[in-house]
């Protein structure tokens, strides 16, 4: 029956692979976004926004709260603590 199923399925192999490589980027575009490094580096930037007067204190408070979310979901995801499987 494998053999017979992969003949039958091989005209869907190009989506299988397309879904395959998407499933890629988006796993690596979720490891970067929860990346400790990246987003000390995002709040470094947000607080030199603020000191250069460049946005106001409201919204530092609002992205700051953001990327402390982030920042600690990376953490638990680096503990293996979010309830995810990998």
């Amino acid at each position: 029956m494998g053999l017979i199923s992969e003949v039958l399925l091989l005209p869907f192999a190009p989506v299988r692979g397309s879904g395959w490589v998407i499933g890629q980027v988006l796993r690596e575009a979720e490891r970067i976004y929860y990346d400790p490094a990246t987003v000390r580096a995002e709040l470094s930037r947000l607080e030199e926004q603020l000191e250069a007067g460049e946005i106001t204190e409201e919204e530092f408070d609002q992205r700051e709260d953001e990327l402390l979310d982030r920042l600690e979901t990376a953490m638990r995801r680096s503990a293996g603590t979010d309830g995810t499987a990998r």
